[in-house]
């Protein structure tokens, strides 16, 4: 199943849990996993806890890790200045699995699924969720 979310970039993150959490229920998949995953290369899926503080600091971090206005190769090459998403999204990777219990998701307490779009521009992502 798929659906779709519309982001601002910069590091725009989107909790994704509810409607992953809705596609694992209707699956009827008593035991399993469900894999998350969006086609791009400037995007990631991770599990935070989604509140503004742990937000912030993963911001400040990815930041630190691969700054936007650093000189990236990629800006050289294409003109379009978003080497720093790509590098960002190789590192926390467009996807996820979570093991399905009872036909649900398995997430901690304080544990839900995000979605953070690191391009330099506001996009319409494709959210794809199988579970086997």
């Amino acid at each position: 199943m798929r659906f779709k979310i519309s982001t601002k970039g910069f590091n725009d993150m989107v909790d994704i849990t509810p409607e992953v959490s809705k596609i694992v229920k209707k699956s009827k998949v008593k035991d399993g996993v469900c894999l998350v995953f969006c086609p791009g290369s400037t995007c990631g899926i991770t599990t935070i806890e989604f509140e503004e503080g742990a937000i912030s600091d993963l911001k400040r971090v990815l930041e630190k890790i691969a700054p936007m206005n650093s000189n990236y190769e990629h800006c050289k090459k294409w003109g379009d200045c978003n080497g720093y998403a790509h590098i960002r999204s190789a590192l926390l990777k467009p996807s996820l699995c979570i093991p399905v219990e009872n036909e649900d998701l398995v997430l901690g307490t304080w544990q839900q699924i995000v979605f953070i779009d690191f391009d330099n521009r506001p996009r319409e992502r494709d959210i794809i969720v199988k579970i086997i």
